[in-house]
């Protein structure tokens, strides 16, 4: 098992890499949920086992790594499809000034989740047990959400369409994605292109390691008005 001094030496290399800064308590806790979500997947399959030596890279920095694109002014968040806490509990470790709900409807995922957030003492998130389109989780939170974050769990149309009842009249969505998304950006935009105010791929280049972004790796940000 890598140490989380380990994971802690690589989030900050990451970082420090590309010009972000986060304060020791910010790595500490990375390199903490680091290090949980590693030994919680030899019991439970959160992430691929194959990518668990890449979690850092891989799993916790991108997640943390996405933050820098929000808009100013938001005050609350939603994770679509959070799995074993990716990106929401990175997301909400890098902006504690955020209030996020992470919903999965796998509930062995979402009772991992839980014990991360209690052990990372994290107060600005809850976990629901849930599928983010059934009726009394949109009952619950229509029009709460001004930021929706995902990490490649459905296609774009459909994450799409589970966001439009809850978010404000203003909202941001950030779509963590791999791979050639083109047909699937065109088909959502197809339907809903008439609430994007903004719609932007970016290439999720970083250093050291994908500089050129050879992973592929892609962000889909959607600025939605109603």
């Amino acid at each position: 098992m890598i140490s989380v001094d380990t994971y802690l030496r690589q989030l900050t290399h990451f970082f420090w890499e590309n010009n972000q800064n986060p304060d020791e308590n910010t790595l500490g806790r990375l390199a903490f949920f680091a290090g949980l979500l590693a030994e919680k997947n030899e019991v439970i399959n959160l992430v691929s086992r194959k990518d668990i030596a890449n979690v850092v890279e891989n799993h916790v920095f991108i997640s943390a790594y996405i933050s820098k694109f929000l808009p100013e002014r938001a005050t609350t968040f939603l994770d679509i499809g959070s799995g074993g806490g990716l990106p929401g509990i990175p997301f909400a470790i890098m902006r504690p000034d955020l209030q996020g709900v992470l919903v999965d409807s796998i509930t062995k995922k979402t009772s991992a989740v839980s014990e991360f957030v209690d052990k990372l003492m994290l107060r600005n998130v809850i976990v629901e047990n849930t599928r983010v389109e059934g009726v009394e989780f949109v009952k619950k939170y229509a029009g709460k959400f001004d930021i929706i974050i995902s990490r490649a769990t459905v296609d774009l149309l459909s994450l799409v369409q589970f966001s439009v009842p809850l978010i404000k009249d203003k909202a941001a969505m950030l779509i963590i994605k791999g791979g050639d998304i083109t047909a699937e950006f065109e088909e959502a935009k197809a339907k809903y292109g008439y609430m994007f105010k903004r719609s932007t791929i970016y290439e999720l280049r970083y250093k050291p390691t994908n500089t050129k972004n050879e992973k592929g790796k892609k962000l889909v940000y959607l600025e939605l008005y109603k």
